[in-house]
């Protein structure tokens, strides 16, 4: 990044650390689940590594977090941020747990595998001529795409308004966002403007952070992934 980018308002996306279901593979929605010490240690690895004064993640840098209301999520936003820092954060007024970043809701296949989403859908007589696809078909009883578009893109306007005043460094103003797989990679999606059934291939490990930001400063032109980073393990 250049200079003159340096100053440009940054979104970083920090997903949770592993936990039981994600180690099986099961989708994990609503379900709350802790952290495993496997999953503890991918983010406090994380965060030694790029939170800090001077680091990636600069705490006085940040106009605002935004934390699932998950447990998991809670878990890591404690263990990637200092106690001054979070404490800091709350105190000014620029730390927001919100729904808006909450897993989507998987409804009736919560806590199950994709062979097994899969199988029950063609017993509801589903997918007959394709293979389910959450980006196209959602979740039967859960959220679907348009549904968490919508929120997306609530949660997005929000950002934007907090941003675009300050799109040529006028005020330090980066946003962290702390959630999960499915909904950081649905957050992505929406950011660079695509619908749900886009097909981006894109993965964010457990405990790893994503980053993104604007084209030529302007938070009208559209978005650019910057990058994509690593749990440090």
């Amino acid at each position: 990044m250049s200079d003159k980018d340096a100053g440009t308002p940054r979104v970083f996306l920090f997903r949770h650390g592993i936990t039981e279901w994600t180690i099986n593979g099961r989708y994990t929605g609503k379900t709350e689940l802790s952290l495993t010490e496997k999953g503890k240690q991918q983010v406090i690895g994380t965060g030694r590594m790029i939170v800090g004064p001077g680091k990636l993640i600069d705490p006085s840098k940040l106009a605002r977090v935004f934390v699932s209301p998950r447990v998991r999520a809670k878990q890591t936003f404690e263990l990637a941020f200092g106690e001054n820092d979070r404490y800091d954060l709350d105190g000014e007024g620029n730390l927001t747990e919100t729904e808006e970043l909450a897993e989507w809701d998987y409804g009736a296949y919560e806590g199950l595998v994709t062979r097994e989403i899969r199988a029950l859908r063609k017993e509801h007589g589903l997918d007959g001529e394709r293979e389910w696809d959450i980006w196209r078909d959602g979740c039967e009883d859960g959220e679907s795409p348009e549904q968490v578009t919508a929120r997306l893109d609530a949660l997005i306007s929000e950002i934007h308004a907090i941003q675009g005043p300050n799109m040529h460094g006028e005020k330090v103003c980066d946003v962290v966002l702390v959630a999960h797989g499915h909904i950081l990679r649905a957050f992505v999606k929406r950011w660079l403007r695509y619908p749900m059934e886009f097909p981006l291939s894109m993965m964010l490990e457990p405990g790893g952070v994503g980053v993104l930001s604007y084209q030529h400063h302007n938070v009208e032109e559209p978005a650019v992934l910057v990058g994509i980073g690593f749990p440090i393990q």
